[in-house]
């Protein structure tokens, strides 16, 4: 039973089908902790913290800076529940800008007002 409980731990942070063999990014945000995967002009966020029945529309939020904070792009449109979200990418014109690679962040939101806020990150 211990092995079994134990190989369910080990697949909390399992890619999707079409991020596998894409290195992940690992970021928290505002208590939530993602592992982010950029591939191409498509993102995915697997949120790899416990946090008890959030639901999507919270996590959705820290998903996006996540997700911004690692593709460099603006997030287009999203998909997926609260432990594993999906993302279109709009990077502007041209190709996507080249995926910054960071062991691991450390991000604050400072304040929301009329959906907009600050987020600070710092490396760690």
């Amino acid at each position: 039973m211990v092995l079994f409980a134990g190989g369910l731990l080990a697949g909390c942070d399992m890619p999707g089908a079409d991020y596998r063999g894409v290195e992940a990014t690992r970021v928290s945000v505002a208590g939530s902790v993602f592992d982010v995967r950029v591939k191409g002009l498509r993102a995915e966020a697997v949120r790899v913290n416990t946090r008890w029945a959030p639901n999507r529309e919270s996590v959705a939020v820290s998903a996006v800076a996540a997700i911004e904070g690692v593709s460099g792009c603006e997030v287009a449109g999203l998909d997926g529940d609260q432990a594993m979200i999906t993302a279109r990418l709009d990077c502007g014109p041209g190709a996507p800008p080249p995926r910054r690679v960071a062991p691991h962040y450390e991000c604050e939101i400072d304040y929301v007002i009329d959906g907009f806020g600050e987020m600070i990150c710092y490396p760690s």
